[in-house]
């Protein structure tokens, strides 16, 4: 069971992100046909899944949902920011039960508040667009049963059959509703001429229905319908109303014939995209809304290529384990000798056929965020395109998991720091409506994700006195910076220029831990920026962080990680030049700040302050040079980040485990 709960969940994970997406854009443009369809796909396959496994309330919050969604799609209500609202809410809460299935195996939050005001939104449509009220209990059925009507997926069926009546169902209680159904119409079909249903006899047999359903049947006498349907068991109540005079004209239907009392499934085969609403659900407490966090990835889609290409290079594994095991045995060395490069070769093409494996569409993460910049920027009253490109791009999951919470965190500053309210951009010459860009590029073996806005821009004067005032800096040091070194100051802990501390930000945490976990993945952040104009932050990512090529230092009695890509130059120890005190080496004529790797990092056991040899680091990193003792080789390793109290050592970005079982801690020349 717990095989099917996860797939459960994941499916609706990807239901519930693509349900948020499509009410964007039907959101953005009330007449897209394609999103609609999508919508009422997406929900109706909510809405079964939950009642398939048992979730009852995420089911029947879904068909609310459903329901309100019907009354858009059949032009009884409009499109607008409040109604969407109270679709999102429903979402939200959907989402909320979901998680805790996942964490709990069930859901105890009661979605009983939401559905009542959906229902509510929905009873007040009704009462609006109501211009005349029926008169009678007659006409009243009767106007709910031309409602109907229009739900039928081909009303032209039932043109030219005289005549037509309406039964509504109303079915009690039962955990088979499939079954109390299939005897239902079984004894329609077997005494009547069965029309048409809403929803479609195949949902109905599946019985995905609520408190009922709708059947038009034909038969010379009111009362006949009536008995043949109220006669089968587990029917509650049954209503028969008269409606051949709403009947579409026949001649909409040329050509157009049905056998319904044949073949009774071949009405309705189309899925339904809504079902009448039931009755009003109990009122209860709804318990308060949190923000959700972007969820880890738990599973990844694998194309079948790649699992044939592990399969293979398994076999060949065991094959070559086989013969070197052979060789040895016999004390063929030169054959072991052979054996050891195969098997070399095969673990190698089995480590990219893995890390391949891993990869994953930038997409996954990054779908969510359309529902996040339309909340943030309804709550922050403004007018914001969000425009996403390079979805495709793939990085590793371990990546991807981490920079979810820092790309947050750069989306809610760039609607509440970087786009101005309409009315500020209008008197600024610009358009009422700002632009957000999130966009992924890929170089060789690096990932760019680059978040820009065309806002107000960094004002690094008023970064520059934010700073001294907060006694990060002097003035005089504070007029020394260029306005990008200014810029580099709002990833300061603690740092924000926003006076009024909102929802969204002014508190001074976020950008600081974005700037961490970036740099803590091997990447890089780059800010750039216009006054007026808006702002670009970059970020630079390595595509997989999970092997590296590491030169091998020693310091007294440890041995540290360098590596390899942070490396320009081996040599030995020569000259050393005092500058203002301070130890440097001359390179080109250039100047390198020396770190003595035995001082910095407090080693144990003498080091050769005289002698050595000389790291010099690339001037893209920084430009120092590191002295040890000596340098013994160099190896591709897995490096594990240091997490919780050891991450953030200066100096010190992970640590690797060596064949022998070794632990050698991995330097990080930028913070050393």
């Amino acid at each position: 069971m717990d095989e099917y709960i996860q797939d459960f969940i994941r499916e609706s994970e990807e239901n519930i992100t693509e349900l948020n997406n499509s009410l964007l854009e039907l959101e953005n443009d009330p007449n897209d046909e394609e999103a609609m369809d999508s919508i009422f796909r997406t929900a109706h396959t909510l809405k079964g899944n939950f009642a398939a496994m048992g979730f009852q309330s995420g089911s029947d919050l879904a068909h609310a949902i459903e329901d309100l969604l019907d009354e858009i799609r059949q032009g009884r209500m409009g499109v607008t920011p409040e109604i969407m609202d109270h679709v999102f809410a429903g979402v939200d809460k959907i989402e909320v039960i979901l998680a805790e299935i996942e964490a709990h195996g069930e859901s105890k939050t009661d979605p009983s508040a939401t559905i009542q005001d959906i229902r509510a939104t929905l009873a007040g449509a009704s009462t609006v667009s109501d211009e005349v009220k029926p008169e009678s209990t007659d006409e009243a059925a009767e106007t709910g049963a031309e409602t109907i009507l229009e739900r039928l997926d081909d009303p032209s069926v039932l043109a030219g059959v005289d005549p037509v009546f309406h039964a509504r169902v109303e079915m009690g209680d039962s955990q088979m509703k499939g079954v109390d159904a299939m005897f239902v119409l079984g004894e329609v079909t077997e005494k009547l001429d069965l029309l048409g249903a809403v929803p479609p006899v195949e949902t109905i047999d599946e019985g995905d229905y609520d408190d009922g359903f709708d059947l038009f049947v034909t038969d010379g006498e009111e009362e006949h319908v009536s008995e043949v349907i109220d006669g089968a068991s587990k029917v509650e109540s049954t209503t028969v109303t008269d409606v051949t005079h709403a009947v579409p004209d026949p001649a909409g239907a040329v050509g157009k014939t049905v056998d319904s009392a044949s073949d009774p499934k071949a009405v309705g085969k189309a899925e339904s995209a809504s079902e009448p609403t039931g009755t009003e659900p109990a009122t209860g407490a709804d318990e308060s809304d949190t923000a959700t966090p972007v969820d880890e990835i738990q599973s990844i889609r694998v194309n079948v290529d790649q699992l044939d290409d592990l399969h293979g290079l398994v076999e060949q594994l065991v094959t070559s384990r086989i013969k070197l095991r052979r060789s040895i045995e016999q004390g063929e060395l030169g054959s072991a000798s052979d054996n050891l490069d195969e098997l070399d070769k095969i673990t190698t093409s089995l480590q990219d056929t893995v890390m391949d494996m891993r990869l994953v569409p930038l997409k996954k993460i990054v779908d969510k965020f359309p529902r996040l910049v339309r909340d943030l920027s309804r709550t922050q009253e403004k007018e914001i395109d969000f425009v996403m490109e390079g979805k495709s791009i793939e990085l590793d999951r371990t990546i991807l998991n981490e920079i979810s919470d820092p790309l947050m965190h750069l989306l809610r500053n760039a609607v509440d720091h970087g786009i101005e309210p309409p009315e500020e951009r209008e008197a600024n010459g610009k358009s009422r409506t700002g632009t957000i860009h999130l966009r992924g590029m890929r170089e060789r073996d690096r990932v760019t994700i680059e978040v820009a806005d065309d806002g107000a821009g960094i004002d690094a004067d008023t970064i520059r006195s934010k700073a001294v005032s907060k006694n990060i800096l002097t003035r005089g040091e504070a007029d020394a910076l260029s306005d990008e070194e200014a810029y580099e100051l709002i990833f300061h802990a603690g740092f924000s220029t926003n006076e009024e501390i909102t929802d969204v930000s002014g508190r001074g945490v976020g950008m600081d831990v974005v700037k961490n976990t970036i740099k803590r993945l091997d990447g890089d952040i780059s800010v750039e920026s216009e006054l007026g104009g808006g702002t670009a932050i970059s970020l630079s990512l390595p595509v997989t962080v999970a092997i590296v090529k590491v030169l091998f230092v020693e310091s007294g009695e440890e041995e540290y990680g360098i590596p390899i890509k942070n490396v320009d130059e081996i040599r030995r120890m020569g000259a050393v030049k005092h500058i203002e005190g301070e130890e440097v080496v001359t390179h080109d004529d250039t100047v390198y700040p020396l770190i003595r790797l035995g001082q910095a990092l407090d080693v144990p056991g003498e080091t050769k302050n005289g002698d050595g040899m000389l790291v010099r680091v690339n001037e893209s990193e920084r430009q120092v040079a590191i002295h040890c003792d000596a340098v013994s080789r160099q190896e591709e390793v897995v490096v594990k980040p240091f997490e919780g109290i050891l991450s953030g050592i200066p100096g010190l970005s992970g640590a690797a485990v060596l064949g022998e079982g070794d632990v050698v801690t991995i330097l990080d020349v930028e913070s050393l």
